[in-house]
């Protein structure tokens, strides 16, 4: 039974290496974006003592200082803005042991002409200090995400897209995408250096851990139940009609880890794009009755016309956030640091464009998750960290 197979049954394994004195190292990952939401889970399965490749040295870059909540992570972590050439240069020149890269980092401005030249910018910079210093590189593991499929947050609703399920076969779309950008920066540094390999995962919506996410699902709406919980709301589905009753999917954090893992290790993954999802679907309607047990927070069913947009809600919610901090012993947030509420308003506001992990699966890929206990599981979390009461 293979690793991911083994890790998808239940959550992922979080027993580190049991010996004072690990064996030496056999690969060395940089991640890039180590307190986003898919680099917090890398950082946490690779260094496991039954983690593929291993045992793993794991270097961890992130903009922001060390929040306590990755602390616990037996990671080298290093402060620096990868958009600052002259930054990457001195925080990462003198590493020289690099085997892995897994960049999951990524910038939001506000085009996506910006999007496109900041974060090929930032790509640039950390692959041409890694490249020529690190002699033993062998993979670049790339993380983009299904607008591959479907186009910027910018040309929704004015380009025709592939219809769904999205398999990695569709060519691109006639559209500006910085993931496009991302990737042809990719293949071109790649093919200068011999026996160097690349993988792009591309997941759908993320269900995991980072209060420091652009696109925080889970956080986000735990962060709205509270609120609600607190007002003696109850809590109002934030969406459409579609999204309530239509089918939707997502990608656990955990899961998503473990594919640029298996890619970065399986010689049968090599130069390849794949989808990563859990691979089941499910409806907002059956996940929004947990949401509010989680909480205690008197149910909604969805309401024609009620049109509520969480941006809109929330926008005066700062004060009743800070309270319900105080209150509760919480780790001090700010609420706009927590609540991504223009994401969660786009995606709620359709249904699931969904994907197939066909390919995944064809290449020795058999990881999957449920995605109800997904979505619990990191609730839990978020709690347990006290994020939220």
């Amino acid at each position: 039974m293979s690793w991911w197979w083994a890790g998808a049954i239940g959550a992922a394994k979080k027993k580190f290496d049991e010996d004072e004195n690990p064996a030496k190292h056999q690969s060395v990952a940089l991640i890039i974006g180590v307190t986003g939401i898919v680099g917090n889970s890398l950082a946490e399965i690779l260094p496991l003592s039954d983690t593929p490749g291993g045992p793993w040295k794991v270097y961890g870059v992130a903009r922001r200082p060390r929040p306590a909540w990755n602390d616990d992570n037996p990671t080298n972590y290093i402060r620096c803005d990868v958009s600052d050439a002259d930054d990457v240069q001195e925080k990462l020149g003198s590493l020289t042991d690099i085997t892995h890269v897994f960049y999951v980092t990524w910038a939001s401005l506000s085009t996506e002409a910006e999007n496109c030249e900041v974060n090929g910018r930032m790509l640039s910079n950390v692959l041409d200090v890694v490249i020529p210093n690190c002699p033993g590189l062998k993979h670049i593991s790339l993380q983009t995400g299904r607008k591959h499929y479907f186009g910027p947050v910018e040309s929704f609703g004015k380009i025709a897209i592939h219809d769904p399920p999205f398999d990695e076969s569709l060519p691109r779309l006639d559209h500006i995408n910085f993931y496009y950008t991302l990737e042809d920066i990719l293949f071109a540094v790649v093919g200068k250096k011999e026996g160097l390999t690349w993988s792009v995962h591309r997941p759908g919506t993320i269900f995991g851990f980072s209060p420091y996410s652009l696109m925080n699902l889970v956080g986000t709406l735990c962060v709205y139940a509270a609120i609600c919980k607190h007002e003696g709301m109850p809590l109002r589905f934030p969406g459409s009609k579609s999204a309530w009753d239509g089918y939707s999917d997502c990608s656990d954090a955990d899961l998503i880890a473990e594919h640029h893992i298996w890619a970065a290790v399986d010689p049968y993954a090599k130069n390849e794009a794949f989808n990563v999802s859990n691979g089941d679907v499910f409806k907002w309607k059956s996940f929004w009755k947990v949401l509010a047990e989680q909480f205690d927070v008197e149910y909604a069913e969805f309401q024609e016309g009620q049109k509520l947009k969480l941006q809109e809600v929330m926008k005066d919610k700062g004060s009743v956030w800070d309270q319900i901090v105080r209150d509760n012993g919480l780790t001090p947030t700010k609420l706009e640091d927590v609540g991504n509420w223009w994401f969660s308003d786009l995606v709620l506001s359709s249904e699931g464009l969904l994907d197939t992990m066909n390919k995944s699966k064809e290449h020795g890929f058999l990881g999957f998750r449920n995605s109800k206990n997904s979505f619990v599981s990191w609730i839990d979390k978020v709690k347990a960290y006290k994020i939220v009461p």
